[in-house]
C-alpha cells in the first residue's frame, strides 16, 4: 500500500502581510501573496498537500496550531517578531508534537540584540533563516525530507 501524502501547515505571523512594503532593503519586494504561490508550485512537485495561513494575532496562531493535530504531519513557521517574545507560542509548537521548522527572511543573529534568542528554535527540528523569500521554500524542503526520512519503508 502506497504512504500517505503527507499535509504541511505553512504560518506566517504579525507583519508578514507587508513583504513587499515593508522595508524592502531588509525584507525585499517579494510580497506574502508571491511566496504562497511558490510554496504551492513547490508543494506540488514534492506531492505534498500545503496549506498556508497568516495573522496578525498570536491567538489565532495557537488555535491553527492546537487544529493542526491530526490533520498535518508538520509545520513550517515564520512566527515574525513573536519569535523572540512568546513563551506561548513556543509551549503550543512542543505541545502539538508536529515536526516545525523555523523560518525568517532575515539573519536574526545579523540584526538587533534582542532578535539573537528564538524561543521557537529549542522546540524546532531546524531553522533556515536568512535567505530573503527563498527561506520558506528552503524550509519546506527541509521538513517534507526530515519527514520522508522518518516514514516507514514499503517492503
Amino acid at each position: 500500500m502506497p504512504a500517505q501524502r503527507l499535509s504541511i501547515l505553512v504560518l506566517s505571523g504579525p507583519n508578514l502581510s507587508l513583504l513587499g512594503v515593508r522595508e524592502p532593503e531588509r525584507y525585499g519586494r517579494t510580497t506574502l501573496g508571491e511566496i504562497e504561490a511558490e510554496l504551492a508550485a513547490l508543494a506540488a512537485e514534492l506531492d505534498v498537500a500545503l496549506e498556508a495561513r497568516r495573522t496578525n494575532h498570536e491567538g489565532e496562531l495557537l488555535d491553527w496550531l492546537h487544529a493542526a493535530v491530526g490533520v498535518h504531519d508538520g509545520i513550517v513557521i515564520n512566527p515574525g517578531g513573536l519569535t523572540h517574545t512568546s513563551v506561548v507560542l513556543r509551549d503550543a509548537i512542543a505541545g502539538v508534537g508536529l515536526p516545525t521548522v523555523e523560518v525568517h527572511l532575515t539573519n536574526t543573529a545579523a540584526r538587533e540584540e534582542f532578535r539573537h534568542r528564538s524561543l521557537v528554535a529549542p522546540v524546532a527540528v531546524g531553522a533556515i533563516q536568512g535567505f530573503g523569500s527563498a527561506s520558506y521554500t528552503l524550509g519546506l524542503r527541509a521538513l517534507v525530507g526530515y519527514l520522508r526520512s522518518r516514514a516507514p519503508r514499503d517492503s
